[in-house]
């Protein structure tokens, strides 16, 4: 396996699973209900759905800064989309969303060369692993963010 493979694999970890530290984003927002995704059980605290909205979009972004042009910097609302449409149906397209992007990241990053890795990230000052390990992180931290937030909706 090569060592894009092996970053692939834990992009796909870290949606699906398994996870040595604790529950996937799959397995964390499986059993969500969209009056819960929406909701705001800590008034300062984004809610589960704007966390899952995060994470897509930096997911995506990572994925199209892959290409050796420069991609412009996200706005405001592409780092945090705002939820509008709060349906069950809205809900169950933002989830699928968030594993098709981390699908198609995975996809790309598994066919890279050793020497793109090693690469910088066009426009920016590091490398091109160093990104999608930050992506994994990012899920990480995100993803016990809404444990988080699971617990409270709980309580």
């Amino acid at each position: 396996m090569t060592r894009a493979q092996r970053l692939a694999e834990s992009i796909e970890r870290s949606m699906s699973g398994p996870m040595w530290h604790g529950p996937s984003l799959a397995d964390l927002l499986g059993d969500v209900p969209h009056a819960d995704a929406a909701a705001r059980p800590v008034r300062s605290a984004h809610s589960i759905w704007e966390l899952v909205l995060h994470t897509t979009s930096w997911t995506e972004i990572a994925r199209q800064r892959l290409a050796p042009v420069e991609a412009p910097e996200p706005t405001p609302e592409q780092d945090w989309p705002p939820v509008g449409d709060t349906s069950a149906e809205a809900w169950r397209a933002a989830v699928q969303r968030l594993k098709d992007a981390h699908r198609d990241l995975a996809a790309d990053v598994a066919e890279l060369s050793d020497a793109a890795l090693k690469a910088r990230v066009a426009g920016k000052d590091h490398a091109v692993t160093a990104m999608v390990h930050g992506i994994i992180e990012h899920d990480a931290y995100h993803g016990g963010q809404i444990a988080v937030l699971k617990r409270a909706l709980e309580a």
